[in-house]
């Protein structure tokens, strides 16, 4: 709307912040959740089209582009700006650059110096069904006529978006989740994505924190086709981003039937697949099942930007039954092809078996490195924010921890959550708020924790500076006006979001040691402002 809106006004010269843009209703995505169009000038250069994607480019990589012109190095600029905010492993540069400089990776065929099949070519396709035949443990053999690869998995939410909704339909995603899907959706297709607002609260059906269930979906659903919305498929992110959340079997297998009881499409982003890094946690692919409840609307995405640790190396690829979504997929892959070379190192990769069925180096030496060196980094943060006494949820997949800011708000608004992400950032670590994702409840944050020992450590120690003086602060306000209460416009008490277990409410930790229950209530004890509220003063 707020696009064909700017379009109709017509003419070149004019700010943004003089036409008028009738606001979204609350489910639909609403670009000035993100786009402040008062400080951009419209240029007369652009089109319509053209000034949105500029203001839309300029209001979400204010951090990103920080970070690049400021970048931190142990030895050249100790000073600089260490990055939590990009999800990216940085924990593996040794093994991929090894794999990836060896003979077999270094070919070049007149086939692939020449235009592919759109596709993907041939060989790569048979392999892609190959892997993930082996590693989502398919009940049979995936075929290679229903893969596509493209350039990432960004490119894969834009073809899709594209050829299954018209301009001005939707996609049911639920929040919080990874905010580049609105960009890649959006700025092509003009489709707008539903929201399926999620909460900390552990209530009702809901056992655990941002839990997404059925009832939560089809209220989504209805409220949006009440104000004459269309919408057209469902997004599924598994393992979830930043939640870290897997969903199990039946739970899958719930999001499924309730996009096939109402004609939608699945598309299921399982990205971090191969990131689950504790032996605890089982992770389970859609193409697992015995039985998918719509085969011809489900439709699965991976890549090895995030498994493989090379975001650097643009490669996604879809998996489809449907002939006629892969053939109108195909189609744009002119747009967003992968070079030949590249084909070729990917498929290498992907094939290194050795003398086993399984893939050997992936399994025997990249994959049991990978996350032994994930958990690794992944319980240094933990205990760094056990000690500072900050709730958290601890989650065994991806890259990255859901932090629970929220005591460090003051009034609990957006705009103080934004004001507490600059402050990181001008204390040089970059993070990423909770208004990023689409978060319900300003206060979270999302931190990378995929990195190397000495920017974690330096990392933290800046995060916990700007946390004590922000706690300090607070306390200096609250003995200023002791009678006004800090809880106003903030979410539930704090003991609803004390997380330290996977998936377990901590009033129900019955069955767990002696000291885990003792770690559980110095941590409750740590995060709680209870000490600090009622001094002998305020009760005199």
């Amino acid at each position: 709307q707020a696009l064909s809106e700017i379009e109709g006004m017509g003419g070149r010269g004019s700010n943004l912040h003089e036409m008028r843009v009738r606001p979204l209703a609350k489910r639909r995505v609403d670009m000035h959740s993100f786009c402040n169009p008062s400080s951009f000038q419209r240029s007369p250069f652009l089109s319509a089209r053209g000034n949105f994607a500029n203001i839309f480019q300029g209001s979400t990589e204010e951090g990103y582009k920080a970070y690049h012109a400021d970048k931190y190095d142990e030895d050249k600029n100790p000073n600089g700006i260490i990055n939590f905010g990009t999800s990216e492993n940085k924990l593996c540069f040794d093994l991929m650059s090894k794999r990836l400089t060896q003979a077999d990776m270094n070919v070049m065929d007149p086939s692939l110096l020449q235009y592919p099949d759109w596709k993907g070519h041939l060989f790569l396709r048979e392999e892609v069904a190959r892997f993930l035949t082996y590693y989502c443990k398919a009940p049979a053999p995936l075929k290679a006529e229903n893969v596509i690869v493209l350039n990432g998995c960004g490119s894969l939410f834009s073809a899709l978006a594209t050829v299954l909704c018209d301009p001005g339909e939707a996609v049911l995603i639920a929040t919080p989740f990874y905010g580049g899907i609105t960009q890649s959706v959006f700025l092509y297709g003009n489709v707008k994505l539903v929201y399926v607002y999620l909460d900390s609260k552990i209530t009702g059906t809901s056992t655990r924190p941002f839990q997404l269930t059925v009832d939560k979906l089809e209220k989504a659903l209805q409220d949006a086709r009440a104000e004459g919305v269309t919408i057209r498929a469902l997004i599924l992110l598994n393992p979830q981003n930043p939640l870290g959340d897997i969903y199990s079997l039946s739970e899958l297998r719930d999001y499924l039937e309730f996009a096939k009881r109402h004609e939608l499409h699945a598309i299921v982003d399982e990205i971090y697949m191969l990131s689950v890094f504790d032996e605890s946690a089982t992770f389970h692919s859609v193409l697992g099942m015995d039985r998918l409840p719509d085969p011809q609307r489900t439709h699965v995405m991976w890549g090895i930007t995030k498994d493989f640790a090379v975001s650097g190396i643009r490669f996604g690829t879809l998996y489809t039954e449907n002939q006629d979504v892969a053939n109108a997929v195909a189609s744009l892959c002119y747009f967003h092809g992968v070079c030949g070379p590249i084909q070729h190192k990917v498929a290498q990769l992907l094939r290194d078996r050795g003398e086993s069925v399984a893939p050997y180096w992936i399994n025997q030496v990249y994959l049991r490195a990978n996350h032994a060196r994930l958990k690794a980094a992944h319980t240094y943060v933990t205990d760094e924010l056990k000690t500072l006494g900050v709730p958290f949820l601890n989650r065994n997949a991806g890259f990255f921890v859901w932090i629970d800011f929220r005591k460090y708000l003051k009034t609990g608004t957006f705009e103080e959550e934004l004001l507490l992400w600059k402050r990181f950032l001008d204390n040089k670590v970059l993070l990423s708020c909770g208004k990023a994702f689409e978060c319900s409840e300003p206060g979270w944050f999302r931190i990378i924790f995929a990195d190397k020992t000495n920017r974690l450590q330096l990392g933290m120690q800046r995060i916990r500076k700007v946390l004590e003086e922000r706690e300090q602060e607070i306390l200096a306000e609250e003995k200023e006006q002791p009678c006004q209460s800090d809880q106003d416009g903030k979410a539930d008490s704090t003991e609803e979001v004390i997380f330290v277990s996977r998936h377990q409410d901590p009033i129900c930790a019955s069955s767990s040691s002696l000291g885990d229950l003792i770690g559980l209530l110095q941590q409750q004890m740590r995060s709680s402002d209870w000490l600090q509220k009622n001094t002998a003063e305020q009760f005199a």
